[in-house]
This record gives structure tokens, C-alpha cells and sequence, in this order.
């Protein structure tokens, strides 16, 4: 009977296995991977010229305005060009069509295919669609004025100069419904969040109460150089300070199921992948709308992209006077430091997923620790060695509650062969022994399922942390974010588990001894296209545990041995 519960819960937590994996994969925006959902057929593409802005909220007057119709997209008087500004870590190319950001490289990281190149995060290009873009719509009293449809005119530097900690460069349109729009933006050395000023300019004989809109415009594709064995999410989201951080799957959009907050008087929009994310921050108190809305695109690659869109209504302006609006537009890597310091609950764009409470503490403790060792790699071994000291107790009841079941499985196997006829006799017996010497068949089991939380949350550290791209670590890993180009992590991975599993008490029915052999190896074959990090933290784990078991066992009189598998 023992033998039949331990095959029982091998095959659930087999299948539980690929149950999590499976819904892991829905949870983070791709498709599942054993169990897909039919696939949707795409939206018909939309003939004509598409609306530059889609209503924020129909139920108000602010959402009303947010429209751009056909009739008002006429061809701009003056041509458009694109220009290209840089600092010290961002090359950006801005269009004087609206003054948008069409373009953001960043300098100081290579890029995951071809490490001669450096990361593009936004880019409006042929394939690709990623743009940061602001405007003026009406509000109340109605009315058409500058939006990223307008050509503007450009002024300023177009560097960092030597010496120089910031630069700006001032895109002004023409009066459009007694508004001029003058949008400045400022770069600083080392810094990625770039601010951008609105100042709305009324140039009529009457007061006018514009809204300004800030939206982030993207394809549903995910990033280049994603594993089919791990997924991570990419898509828009809302950070608020009632509802907190909001990520919304590209599905959702489309279906007019996305939840999230719609107003809000503080947070940002955003948009985000793996390592990087933008995100428009606006200051506390100012009041906005959000929305996320589909939009149909002529792409031979696409046929649609998402926006998040933030609008903010203005205060009446009168006659000849002028109001501005302060905002940031990030556009960087997820350190997540430099990000809890731009505006509060920024970090998020981290995500750590449903963890975050133990992922953060273990986060801050592996940063403690590079700090001192700096060096990625070897910051991960101290850290999980501190967990294994943290966790010594624990794992010392389970693997003397192995050894135990160790030491009694000859009689086991010998009380199986003589009364292999009489199954209930057989259960009446092994359930004597197992009180006769204190053994707890499960004790092996609790003190290890007390501990997967926390593994599972060190498992996201690293592989959300951005630090780790292209960090070495010893000969040949020269990036703990990619797999072991050799696979030599891997099948070492794979030697300690099966070396792991031969330590552990044999079960006596043989297709539970086999089920034990196949799990580790089919977990196993994942991490050959794992990131090296991720790789090596679990093999230091795996060490780790062999030894504390192999000095419990002696400890205990139960001399080591290996119990390698017999598939007669």
C-alpha cells in the first residue's frame, strides 16, 4: 500500500510539474506549451488611414477628445525628418513628427544575438514598431491642436559634450486651435530617464482647457532571443498607488478584457520585456486616464500593435498665457536600484512575479554579496550557500528521515518477497516496522516542500536581474544570462541530480525505483538551454545537499551508498 501512495504522488507531482510549467508559460503572455489553446485567427486589416489616438474612456469627456480622425491626418505642410541625440548610454532618434521617440539604443548594453551591436529597445522599422509618442487633444470646449501628427520644428544640441552633465533639445509646432506645443527634451550624463516638458502656449482671444496624452506604442511580438523553456512577460502595464502594479497580456487587449485601474492621480504606463522597459512617469497629484487599446496596422510583419495611453486634462489657459507639464520618459535596463529611485513602485517593472515578498530580500542579500566578491557568478554560490546554512536544520531532518528508510529497506524488501501473495498482510507488516524503528515514510518530504518558495523565488532573481547579461564568470562563461555554449554546466547539472538521487533510499516496487531515475533526467534536459546563472546556482545546490546528506548518514551509522537503478 506504502509502495502504491509513493507511486501516486511520483505521477502527481509529475504531472503537477507540467501543469505549473504549463500555466507558467499562459501566466508570462506566451503560448502554452503542452496543452495550447486554439489558435485565434489574426484581425482583418483595416483599409484606410487608422485613427492616431483611440479613445482613453468613452464614458467621459477627457477619453472623447483622444481622437485623431482620417479627415484631420492631412499631409504636413512641412516635411518630416528624423534626427538622432545622444548621451553617454542612449542614442535616441526623435521625429519631428510630433516630436516622438522613434528609436533607443542603448550603449551600454550588447545585444543578445549579435554582441557587436548594442540593445535597440525602441525602433520604427520595417518588422518592428516601438515608439514613445505625446500630443494635445481637446477636453471640454472641443477643438483640434497639436498631436503626434503635427510636424514641429527642432532646435538644440545634438550631443553631450565633454564636460557637460545634460542637454536639451526643444521641438516647437505650429499654432494649431490657438495652442502651440514646445516639447523639450533633456538628457543627462549616466542617467536613463529623460525628461520631457510640455508647455501649451495659448495663442488665441480665448481660454482654452487642452488635455495632453503620453502613450506607449508597441507590436505583440515578443523580444528576439527568448528560450522555449522559460518565458518572461512582455507587454504593457499600470502602476498605481490603489491597485499597484497592473500587467496586462497582449491577448487580453484584444479581446477588450484587460483589467486594470483607469484613473488615477499618481504611477505611470509602461512597457515591458525581459531586462528592459519604458515607462511615462508623470508627477503625484496630477490627475490621468488610462487605457489600453488594439490598433490595426499595414505591416507586412504585423497586423497589430497595443498602445497604453495616459491622458491628462490641463488647467484653463488664458489668452496669452502658458501652462507647463513636467514629465519623464524612461527608457532602460531594469536595475532595480536606479529604478526605486525615479518614482515609487518603478521596481516593479522587475517582476518578480507572485514572489516578490521573498524575491526582493533575496535580491538585496545577492547584491550585498557582489558588492564584496564582485564577481556575478561566485555571488551566486555564497548566496545559496547562506541559504543552506539558513535551511541546515531543516534538511537535516530530512535526510536523516531518509537514512532511517534507508537503513530499513533491506527488511522492507525482504518482508515484500515473502509475502508478495498477501498485499494486505504485506501493508500490516511494512506499516509495523516503519513504528517498531520511528520511521516517518513522508518525514523525508515536509521539510523540503517548506523550502521550495524560496528556491522558486531565487529562480526569478536570476533570471530577472539585468546584471547578469554578459557577466562572467569563470573560463569559458562569459555571460551567466545565456546558455553554456559547451553544455558542460548542464551535464554536470545532470551528473549531480542522478548522483543525488542514487544517495536517496531505493523504493522497493520497481516502477517507482524507475519513475525516480526519469524524473530527474527529463527535469534535467530543460537546463541545457537554461542561462548559465540559473544553471550553476542549482548545481551548487546539488552539491551542497550531497554533502550535508553523505555527513548526516554517516553521522547516523548508515554507511553512503548508491542505488542505482534496475530496469529488469
Amino acid at each position: 500500500m506504502n509502495d502504491i501512495r509513493r507511486t501516486i504522488l511520483w505521477v502527481i507531482f509529475g504531472f503537477s510539474m507540467v501543469l505549473l510549467w504549463d500555466q507558467w508559460q499562459v501566466y508570462n503572455g506566451n503560448k502554452a506549451t503542452f496543452f495550447p489553446a486554439p489558435v485565434q485567427q489574426k484581425a482583418a486589416a483595416v483599409d484606410g488611414v487608422k485613427s492616431a489616438v483611440v479613445p482613453v474612456a468613452p464614458a467621459s469627456a477627457a477619453s472623447r477628445a483622444v481622437a485623431v480622425t482620417a479627415a484631420e491626418q492631412v499631409a504636413p505642410a512641412v516635411p518630416k525628418e528624423r534626427l538622432e541625440i545622444s548621451s553617454d548610454v542612449l542614442k535616441l532618434t526623435l521625429d519631428t513628427e510630433g516630436g516622438s521617440l522613434v528609436r533607443a539604443e542603448l550603449l551600454k548594453y550588447a545585444d543578445t544575438a549579435d554582441k557587436s551591436k548594442n540593445v535597440v529597445l525602441l525602433d520604427d522599422s520595417v518588422g518592428r514598431v516601438y515608439r514613445a509618442q505625446t500630443g494635445v487633444v481637446a477636453g471640454e470646449g472641443g477643438g483640434a491642436f497639436p498631436t503626434h501628427k503635427t510636424v514641429m520644428t527642432v532646435s538644440g544640441p545634438h550631443a553631450l559634450a565633454e564636460g557637460q552633465n545634460e542637454f536639451s533639445v526643444k521641438f516647437t509646432s505650429p499654432a494649431i486651435g490657438g495652442v502651440q506645443l514646445i516639447k523639450t527634451y533633456t538628457l543627462r550624463r549616466g542617467a536613463y530617464d529623460i525628461g520631457v516638458k510640455h508647455e501649451l502656449v495659448n495663442t488665441s482671444a480665448v481660454a482654452v482647457a487642452p488635455q495632453l496624452y503620453f502613450q506607449l506604442e508597441r507590436d505583440g511580438t515578443s523580444p528576439p532571443g527568448g528560450s522555449s523553456f522559460y518565458s518572461t512577460f512582455t507587454g504593457p502595464a499600470v502602476y498605481t498607488d490603489a491597485k499597484k502594479f497592473q500587467k496586462v497580456n497582449f491577448s487580453d487587449i484584444k479581446k477588450g478584457k484587460a483589467d486594470f485601474e483607469k484613473t488615477s492621480t499618481n504611477g505611470y504606463i509602461a512597457m515591458v520585456q525581459h531586462y528592459f522597459a519604458s515607462a511615462w512617469i508623470l508627477p503625484d497629484g496630477v490627475k490621468r486616464n488610462l487605457s489600453m487599446v488594439p490598433v490595426t496596422l499595414d505591416s507586412p510583419v504585423a497586423d497589430c500593435c497595443y498602445r497604453v495611453v495616459m491622458v491628462s486634462p490641463v488647467e484653463a489657459i488664458a489668452p496669452g498665457s502658458s501652462k507647463a507639464v513636467e514629465a519623464k520618459l524612461f527608457v532602460g535596463p531594469q536595475e532595480e536600484k536606479m529604478l526605486e529611485s525615479l518614482t515609487p513602485g518603478l521596481e516593479l517593472l522587475k517582476d518578480y512575479g507572485h514572489l516578490t515578498i521573498l524575491a526582493k530580500p533575496l535580491y538585496w542579500l545577492l547584491d550585498k554579496l557582489h558588492s564584496l566578491i564582485q564577481n556575478w557568478g561566485w555571488s551566486i554560490v555564497a548566496l545559496v550557500l547562506l541559504l543552506k546554512i539558513a535551511f541546515y536544520w531543516l534538511n537535516a531532518k530530512a535526510y536523516a528521515s531518509m537514512a532511517k528508510m534507508k537503513a530499513v529497506n533491506p527488511r522492507i524488501m525482504e518482508m515484500r518477497e515473502r509475502l508478495k501473495d498477501n498485499p494486505q498482510q504485506m501493508q500490516q507488516e511494512m506499516m509495523r516496522i516503519y513504528r517498531e524503528e520511528k520511521v516517518n515514510p513522508m518525514g523525508g518530504c515536509f521539510p523540503i516542500l517548506i523550502q521550495i518558495p524560496v528556491f522558486i523565488a531565487l529562480y526569478s532573481v536570476l533570471l530577472a536581474t539585468v546584471e547578469m547579461r554578459d557577466a562572467p564568470w569563470i573560463l569559458w562563461i562569459h555571460d551567466l544570462s545565456s546558455p553554456d555554449p559547451y553544455y558542460i554546466l548542464p551535464l554536470f547539472m545532470t551528473l549531480t541530480t542522478l548522483l543525488q538521487t542514487a544517495l536517496n533510499p531505493a523504493p522497493p516496487d520497481p516502477m517507482q525505483a524507475k519513475m525516480m531515475w526519469f524524473m530527474p533526467l527529463a527535469f534535467s534536459v530543460m537546463f541545457f538551454f537554461f542561462p548559465a546563472g540559473l544553471v550553476m546556482y542549482w548545481i551548487t545546490n546539488n552539491v551542497l545537499s550531497i554533502a550535508q546528506q553523505w555527513i548526516i548518514n554517516t553521522r547516523m551509522g548508515v554507511p553512503p551508498q548508491f542505488n542505482l537503478p534496475k530496469f529488469k
